[in-house]
């Protein structure tokens, strides 16, 4: 019996972007998608060759965020929206990238989550 194997439809261009920046204390992490919400292409720092205390910097958030777009180059982006999540150092090195890359940005929000009560608290300790 012959499989029926379907293509992979293929973006051919989205001028338009979503990057999403989830930088922690331990790694930044970059994510390139079209205005709905499809991938186009993420990195991030272990991807990027730094490791252990390194891949937190900023420096590396800038090489990654670089490194993103380049795999991303091919849908011809000219406008993004930047969603940044975290407390990482590397929040804003990674934003600045984005404008040296010659994109237009449009918006950056904070998508940082926070706690509206926070978890329950540990027992109090008796001694």
């Amino acid at each position: 019996m012959a499989k029926i194997v379907k293509k992979k439809k293929v973006l051919r261009e989205a001028p338009k972007a979503i990057i999403s920046v989830h930088a922690s204390f331990n790694n930044t992490i970059v994510t390139v998608a079209d205005d709905q919400g499809n991938n186009l292409s993420w990195s991030s720092a272990g991807a990027s060759g730094f490791k252990g205390t390194k891949k937190g910097t900023p420096y590396a958030a800038q090489v990654i965020m670089k490194n993103a777009l380049e795999k991303a180059a091919v849908y011809n982006i000219r406008e993004a929206k930047i969603r940044v999540a975290g407390v990482g150092a590397g929040r804003e090195s990674a934003v600045r990238a984005v404008g040296g890359m010659g994109i237009k940005v449009t918006q950056i929000k904070d998508t940082t989550p926070m706690p509206h009560n926070g978890c329950r608290p540990k027992k109090t300790r008796r001694v």
